[in-house]
């Protein structure tokens, strides 16, 4: 579970604690004192509040994952707290009420204001932590169907692809035409592999082919094999038991169920440890998943979709990547273009962040200069939409004026290539040995120094280009 860090009193923090913070509002002190007991031997953290006051006070101070709420309180009723509660910000915390014998009213309007559960006093503490373990599991399932919307911070409603060069007309068909093929698959559609290099956009693409889908109304769980901690990888992708490992204290949904019959977006998949891809390959097989430390398989209907911005063919042939994996993953193949491939496209695009950046901050929109708009046709772009998008921000952000000009995105230093109508004048004065050697550095640029590709690029064999490396003494490394 995602949970920020807490300020709790001096001592709460128990080592083996798992940073679960739940707050006891009851003003009966024993049976408070025997709760907090309790939950604290479980390894959760706890306060206690004996007014709603008191209870008002710690969740200003510090959010917490769960609120244990009794009905009758010195300064007035559960039910007023909790519908103050469902009106802040967050209003999502989830609520646990306990009632007296002939409460059952006040129970069932708690549950109207969105309350997980309720539990009948007096407390039987064995039952109250089955609930409250139940609860915690539930919230989880509901947080982890966000995961992608916490990463966006938009809904996927609003994404779109910019751009009108031949290459993403191609791709928008093409995400189209996928999206239809899913919709008319009889059980889960075909596995989709995203490949382009870093910035490109390919959790764009796959959100849209999430939205092309039967499926856009369903959860899309976006998980980036390469910031999952390796020690929990499996934990966060299959979900275990309690008890599997040692920090297991309960029960977790990995996210791939938690996905149900939405998509799972793999991003980065070319990260994922060689000891999980077997893992995963049984999942894309069998459609069903096994958590660690469960004997039972669980079905999973999602629709899976993976990127990488690797060589995954090299990368077999490395014995880095499982090949049945990797053509188990390739069913169907889309290419996002590098940015430098798009013409005006990149005009399009800095025009789009600027208005997005002038819209946020309360900024007038700038204006393009044509200084800035040939420098930005001329610039190869590297990291691509990605370095774009951070690059117009800045200088949206700084600029004094309401234009932006080629010094205002500090493109004067950086790296520019030829502009293509300029090609001839800048090869005029090159030997045929030095063209082929700024051809081949240029290659292995766009290619990120993977070999095979700069092969493809040039239209040469790879053994070819290897001879021709040999010749001018240029390693993968000679970029530029």
């Amino acid at each position: 579970m995602n949970i920020q860090k807490k300020t709790l009193p001096e001592g709460q923090a128990q080592a083996g604690a798992r940073d679960v913070y739940i707050l006891i509002v009851e003003d009966e002190a024993l049976l408070a004192k025997a709760i907090a007991k309790r939950f604290r031997k479980e390894g959760y953290l706890c306060e206690i509040a004996g007014s709603l006051a008191a209870a008002k006070g710690q969740v200003d101070r510090a959010q917490p994952d769960l609120i244990l709420l009794d009905m009758r309180l010195p300064d007035g009723s559960g039910l007023d707290f909790l519908a103050a509660l469902r009106e802040r910000d967050p209003a999502d915390i989830p609520v646990v009420v306990m009632t007296a014998y002939g409460e059952l009213e006040d129970a069932v309007a708690a549950l109207k204001l969105k309350a997980l559960d309720y539990l009948k006093k007096p407390v039987d503490l064995d039952e109250l932590l089955v609930i409250i373990e139940k609860a915690l599991k539930q919230v989880e399932v509901r947080r982890s169907l966000d995961y992608s919307r916490q990463r966006d911070g938009r809904a996927l409603e609003s994404v779109r692809l910019i751009g009108k060069s031949p290459p993403i007309v191609h791709l928008r068909e093409q995400i189209e035409r996928v999206g239809r093929i899913s919709a008319r698959a009889d059980g889960a559609p075909p596995t989709v592999l995203i490949l382009g290099e870093t910035g490109c956009g390919k959790d764009l693409a796959a959100k849209l082919l999430h939205l092309a889908s039967a499926r856009r109304d369903r959860p899309f769980v976006h998980v980036d094999c390469a910031t999952l901690p390796k020690d929990l990888i499996e934990a966060e992708l299959f979900g275990h038991e309690k008890g599997a490992f040692t920090s297991a204290h309960t029960a977790r949904t990995g996210l791939i169920v938690a996905a149900e019959d939405g998509t799972v977006f793999l991003n980065e998949i070319a990260e994922l440890p060689l000891e999980l891809q077997s893992k995963l390959l049984t999942v894309l097989e069998r459609r069903a998943v096994r958590q660690v430390g469960s004997s039972r398989e669980r079905k999973v209907p999602a629709w899976f979709i993976a990127a990488t911005n690797r060589n995954l063919e090299e990368m077999v042939k490395q014995e880095r990547f499982r090949a049945d994996l990797f053509y188990r993953l390739k069913v169907l193949t889309l290419t996002m273009p590098p940015l430098r491939e798009r013409g005006d496209d990149v005009i399009l695009l800095a025009r789009h962040f600027a208005g997005q950046t002038a819209q946020r901050y309360g900024l007038p929109e700038p204006e393009l200069t044509p200084d800035l708009i040939e420098s930005m046709c001329r610039y190869p772009w590297p990291g691509n939409v990605r370095e774009l998008a951070h690059l117009v921000e800045r200088a949206v952000l700084l600029s004094d004026g309401q234009k932006l000009t080629r010094s205002a995105m500090n493109l004067e230093g950086g790296q520019v290539t030829p502009h293509p109508s300029n090609a001839s004048d800048a090869l005029q004065d090159m030997t045929l040995e030095a063209a082929e050697c700024q051809l081949i550095k240029q290659a292995l640029e766009r290619a990120q120094g993977n070999v095979s590709e700069a092969a493809r690029r040039l239209g040469v064999t790879r053994m070819a280009l290897r001879y021709r490396m040999q010749k001018h003494d240029i390693s993968a490394d000679d970029r530029g």
